[in-house]
């Protein structure tokens, strides 16, 4: 499966964006999906994820409250909505897959995901 993020950009502190995340070459159904990011000189760390179908999310302490993982299995795309959004956002945000058919294993760290998409970068100004 390939992953595409996109939705990044500039914005505001305290301002909001919504990052997608579309595959093709394989449906998501069975998928646990997963949202990461790196910001410079920082390693890459746990955002949010959702099970294959939806009802299970699994949130960073650093966001919670504020982000919103969703997906759409009908249109193969996975949604991290962000608000309030803070300069320690800053970030290139990266999506990622696994196989998993209902676990309840949170999976958040990076070696728990097989498939990566590019980065999209999220830039928040104080």
């Amino acid at each position: 499966v390939q992953l595409q993020a996109s939705g990044g950009g500039l914005v505001q502190a305290g301002g909001s964006l919504r990052l997608s995340c579309a595959a093709s070459g394989r449906t998501l159904r069975s998928f646990r999906m997963g949202w990461f990011r790196q910001a410079p000189g920082k390693e890459r760390e746990f955002v949010a994820a959702i099970s294959w179908s939806g009802t299970s999310t699994y949130y960073a302490d650093s966001v919670k409250g504020r982000f919103t993982i969703s997906r759409d299995n009908a249109k193969n795309t996975v949604y991290l909505q962000m608000s309030s959004l803070k300069p320690e956002d800053t970030a290139v945000y990266y999506c990622s897959g696994r196989v998993d058919f209902g676990s309840d294993y949170s999976y958040r760290l990076v070696h728990e995901y097989d498939y990566w998409g590019r980065g999209t970068l999220v830039t928040v100004s104080s």
